[in-house]
């Protein structure tokens, strides 16, 4: 469960580093789609594994 948790807030962060206008985050919107494809990825495989 920790780590659905873990994969979906990494997936926000992602979105978040893509859509902010804020100027701390400017320097790092390189790295929103490489948060974005691992967020997505791991939560996709975290789910269909859960039991």
């Amino acid at each position: 469960m920790f780590g659905i948790i873990v994969s979906a807030l990494m997936l926000l962060f992602g979105v978040f580093l893509k859509v902010t206008k804020d100027p701390g985050f400017v320097r790092n919107k390189k790295f929103a789609w490489v948060f974005i494809a691992i967020g997505a990825v791991s939560l996709v495989f975290k789910i269909l594994n859960y039991k």
